[in-house]
């Protein structure tokens, strides 16, 4: 049997196999240095037997890549079979170092509001247990809530003692902040330190270091937007306008182009698209619904055991009934569920696809398209229709959550301002639902009218943040829920609450504001491409033509037309992850892109 160790020793040579090892860890990728070699190894091997496949089809059917042709035949197959394995190859080796990057900046976003949640615990709970209900909160505190996972894992799973499962999560977590979070915290620990006046102090200074991260996260988005822009927009407009001048002769030099822009730029944009993904914190546009089992009364003692053919019945009625009802809501409301579950969505992009295929090919919709460019029309209008549900689905999501986070700030100081005056939570959430604060008020009525039927006001709560479903939303009733429960002064944590929800919109409307002078360089950038295919297919022969020189460069349109798709779609997704870290955010940017591509080159051109 061959030994491990020499199968891995290919690989030792040409990595850091420590660097790699802390990387690995970091990413919580949930393999260990020789499995995810192994996993390279496997998965370039894959990549390796594919393109010798090709190869072979492409000797036996005699196929040669246009740019290719100038260099010898095997130079030509080592360069197919090489590339796409070493693409392979570095995407699989640098993952493990980007997934940890992009886990450090999210900790560190959410880090503060976790500390404010764990500031309100700590008056009762042990340290250990403050960790376990952080670590609970996952959809709330995200990597953070991971991060603490490992300390339940190896106090739980492993018998550590607390402070030596802190030390591990502090010698493998990314983020040097909470590392240094943890060592304060042993020292407090051990020292007998007051550990709630402690996280009272951190949470302020871990605020204003989130603010220097976003910061460093904005120069990170411009520097990726501006290589997007000069290496796939502008080097595209450049070797256009070269081989226009070349191509004096009127012969289709652009053509033998094609290949890498048709490979080069979805594999470059995609490849930038899915870095920004991991390495900058994208905000948060999810809306979940967690069904409420809380009992109000416990303790209700059967009359009489069924049997057991009864309580099967019984239970499966039950199920039935809970469909029915869940089919009744979704109809009742459809536009909830359209925004908070894209499924629906995608199924009508589906129907719409299906649709769209149809009326193309034999309806009218094809007999309005010049018989050239059906194909590519097509095909816009396919990315169009499908990607428009989901984009609809999304902006509406995204409205209601703005809408519903700008309440919150006011919602939280009404509140403290009640409770200064001396109101109970029952009697300030009654107050206020009074107020006009647009949604925020019709849900705390609902909470009101269950108070008042009898309902404890900390379950009523929780079932008003299931309904709205927003993760500030969660997080702010989270806070009051658990402080309550704790004690009746609350107004500390409530002015904490608000400070964390005015910071979080801060530097959510600073990335807007940011952003935004992407946005418009993106948008920008297309237009000028959009204009140079104009001036080369009109402007530019044009002035051949008062010279009387017979120039024909008609045949290069067809190929700036598919650039132009490929540019339309991709400048789209990235505009969307650079404002708002999200591709459904790009949508709509797609959308108005392919729409000018084909109103440019099918009806101007």
């Amino acid at each position: 049997m061959q030994n491990p160790e020499k199968s891995l020793s290919f690989f030792d040579r040409i990595i850091d196999k420590e660097s790699f090892r802390r990387s690995l860890r970091a990413a919580r990728l949930g393999k260990t240095y020789d499995e995810y070699i192994r996993y390279i190894s496997t998965q370039v091997a894959y990549i390796a037997i594919a393109m010798v496949g090709f190869i072979i089809v492409m000797h036996l059917l005699v196929i040669r890549f246009t740019v290719l042709k100038p260099f010898p035949v095997l130079v030509q197959y080592a360069v197919i079979m090489v590339l796409p394995v070493a693409l392979l190859f570095l995407g699989l080796y640098f993952q493990p170092v980007l997934v940890a990057k992009g886990r450090e900046a999210r900790i560190n976003m959410d880090l503060p509001y976790a500390i404010t949640y764990m500031q309100a615990l700590s008056a009762t709970l042990t340290l250990y247990n403050i960790f376990r209900s952080v670590y609970e909160q996952e959809e709330l505190y995200g990597e953070v809530s991971k991060e603490f996972g490992m300390i339940v894992r190896d106090v739980e799973l492993f018998g550590d003692d607390l402070i030596t499962a802190m030390r591990n999560l502090g010698s493998t977590t990314p983020s040097e902040n909470l590392k240094t979070l943890l060592d304060d915290l042993i020292l407090m620990f051990e020292s007998g330190g007051d550990i709630t006046a402690f996280l009272a102090s951190r949470s302020a200074h871990y605020r204003e270091i989130a603010s220097r991260e976003l910061e460093t996260g904005l120069k990170t988005l411009e520097i990726m937007a501006e290589v997007y822009v000069t290496a796939f927009v502008a080097a595209p407009i450049a070797v256009i306008i070269m081989m226009a001048a070349e191509n004096m002769t009127g012969q289709n030099q652009l053509s033998s182009l094609m290949p890498f822009f048709l490979i080069g730029l979805p594999l470059g944009a995609g490849t930038m698209i899915w870095i920004i993904s991991l390495i900058i914190p994208s905000e948060h546009y999810e809306i979940t619904h967690r069904e409420i089992r809380e009992q109000e009364f416990e303790g209700s003692i059967p009359v009489r055991k069924p049997e057991e053919g009864q309580e099967l019945a019984f239970m499966r009625s039950i199920r039935q009934k809970r469909k029915a009802m869940k089919v009744l809501d979704v109809l009742k409301n459809p536009i909830k569920y359209y925004i908070s579950d894209f499924r629906f969505a995608m199924v009508i992009s589906a129907a719409m696809g299906v649709l769209i295929f149809l009326l193309f090919i034999y309806g009218p919709v094809g007999s309005f398209v010049p018989a050239r460019d059906q194909a590519e029309v097509l095909i816009c209008f396919l990315i169009i229709g499908m990607l428009a549900p989901v984009m609809v689905a999304f902006e509406v999501r995204r409205r209601y959550i703005n809408r519903i986070e700008a309440q919150v700030p006011d919602f939280l100081r009404e509140l403290t301002d009640l409770k200064d005056i001396g109101q109970t939570i029952q009697g300030s959430v009654h107050l206020i639902s009074t107020s006009k604060l647009g949604l925020l008020s019709s849900e705390l009525a609902i909470v009101d009218r269950e108070v008042k039927w009898g309902s404890n006001v900390s379950n009523a709560l929780v079932r008003m943040e299931e309904r709205i479903g927003v993760v500030m939303i969660k997080r702010a009733i989270s806070l009051i829920v658990r402080a309550s429960e704790v004690t009746n002064y609350i107004r500390e944590v409530l002015i904490i609450a608000v400070g964390d929800m005015e910071h979080y919109l801060k530097l959510k409307n600073e990335r807007y504001t940011v952003s935004f002078a992407y946005i418009m360089i993106v948008y920008l950038s297309f237009a000028i491409y959009l204009y140079t295919a104009y001036q080369l297919n009109v402007s530019f022969i044009s002035s051949f033509e008062k010279l009387q020189t017979n120039i024909d460069i008609s045949g290069n349109t067809q190929d700036m037309f598919r650039i132009g798709i490929i540019l339309g779609f991709f400048s789209g997704i990235m505009a969307g992850q650079l404002s708002a870290g999200s591709i459904y955010s790009g949508f709509k940017h797609a959308i108005i892109f392919l729409a000018a591509t084909v109103v440019m080159f099918v009806y101007i051109l």
